[in-house]
C-alpha cells in the first residue's frame, strides 16, 4: 500500500501564504505602507520648516551661517554610498553569493556608522557653543564673532550715530544723500538766516505723511542689523534643526540594527537558496531613510 503523499515544502514559505511570489509581493506591500507613513511623519515636519521659514526668514538666515556645508556634503556622499551597498546586498542575495551579500552588509553598516560619527561631531560642536534647542539655547561671544554677526552690530551702531549727529565736515552721510530735497524747506531757510532773531533750529522737513527722514533709515538699518545679530526666535531654527536631524538619526540607528539582523542570517545560510525578500525590503528602508536626509540636507545646509 502506498503511503501519504510527501511535498517539498519551503522553509522561507510561511504557513499562510501558497507560494514564495505571493510571500514576496504581500511583503513589499506591507513595506511600501510602512514606507508611506514614514514619509508623511516627516512630510508634517518639512511642512513645520517651512511655515517656520515663511514667518521667520532672518532666523533661518542667521542660523544657516552655523551650519558646516563640507560635513553636511559629506554625510550625503556616505549615505549614496551606502545605498549603493544595499542595492549590490540585495543582488548578491538574489545570486545567492553569500560572501558578498555579508561584505556588502558590513559595509552598509560601516556607512552608517560613518554618517553617525560625522553627525557626533556637529552636535558636539553646537553643544560646546551653546547652540542648541528651545530654553538651551544660549550662544556664546566668540562663535557668533566668528561669523561675523558682531562686525554688523558695530556697523549698526556707526549707522545709528551718522544719521543722528550728521555726516563729518565736507562729507554727506549715505542716509542724507538718499533723502528727496525739498525745495521749499531751502528757500525758508535762506530767507531766515538774514533775521538774527530767526531760531537757528532747522525746521522739520515738509513733505507727505510718512515720508523717512535720515535718522529714521539709519534707525531701521540699525534695527535690520541688530536683528541678525542674534534674533530674538533663534532658538526656533536649532530647535527645527536637532528635531528633523535627530529624528532621522534615529532611523539610521534602527537601519543599523536591521543591518546586523541581516547579516546574521546572511552568517547563518538564510540567504543561500535565494531567498532574498528580508534583504530586499531593508534595502527599501534604507533608500528612503537616504532620501530624506538628501532633502534636510538642501534645507538645512545649502538654501541661505
Amino acid at each position: 500500500m502506498a503511503g501519504p503523499l510527501m511535498t517539498d515544502h519551503n522553509p522561507n514559505l510561511a504557513h499562510h501564504f501558497e507560494n514564495m511570489d505571493q510571500q514576496r509581493q504581500s511583503s513589499r506591500l506591507g513595506m511600501w505602507l510602512f514606507l508611506v507613513t514614514e514619509i508623511l511623519f516627516f512630510g508634517g515636519l518639512f511642512c513645520a520648516y517651512v511655515v517656520y521659514r515663511v514667518n521667520h526668514p532672518e532666523v533661518f538666515i542667521f542660523g544657516h551661517h552655523f551650519l558646516d556645508k563640507s560635513l553636511g556634503a559629506l554625510n550625503t556622499v556616505v549615505l549614496i554610498c551606502s545605498s549603493l551597498t544595499m542595492a549590490w546586498a540585495v543582488r548578491a542575495a538574489q545570486l545567492k553569493q553569500r560572501a558578498i551579500l555579508q561584505l556588502m552588509l558590513v559595509l552598509s553598516f560601516v556607512l552608517a556608522g560613518t554618517f553617525l560619527g560625522v553627525k557626533y561631531v556637529e552636535y558636539s560642536h553646537k553643544w560646546h557653543h551653546g547652540l542648541l534647542w528651545a530654553s538651551r539655547y544660549a550662544p556664546d561671544a566668540h562663535i557668533l564673532a566668528e561669523a561675523g554677526f558682531e562686525v554688523a552690530a558695530v556697523h549698526a551702531e556707526e549707522a545709528v550715530s551718522e544719521g543722528a549727529e550728521g555726516a563729518p565736515a565736507g562729507e554727506t552721510s549715505p542716509a542724507i544723500e538718499a533723502l528727496p530735497v525739498d525745495e521749499t524747506v531751502t528757500e525758508a531757510l535762506s530767507d531766515e538766516v538774514a533775521d538774527p532773531e530767526v531760531s537757528k533750529i532747522v525746521p522739520a522737513a515738509t513733505g507727505p505723511a510718512g515720508l523717512a527722514t535720515a535718522g529714521d533709515l539709519a534707525a531701521a538699518e540699525a534695527e535690520r542689523n541688530a536683528v541678525s545679530v542674534d534674533p530674538a526666535n533663534a532658538k526656533t531654527f536649532f530647535s527645527v534643526y536637532f528635531l528633523m536631524t535627530g529624528l532621522h538619526g534615529i532611523h539610521v540607528i534602527l537601519g543599523m540594527i536591521a543591518m546586523l539582523w541581516l547579516l546574521k542570517l546572511a552568517f547563518q545560510g538564510a540567504f543561500d537558496g535565494g531567498h532574498y525578500t528580508k534583504v530586499d525590503n531593508i534595502a527599501l528602508y534604507w533608500h528612503v531613510v537616504d532620501l530624506i536626509w538628501i532633502y534636510l540636507f538642501l534645507l538645512m545646509y545649502l538654501i541661505d
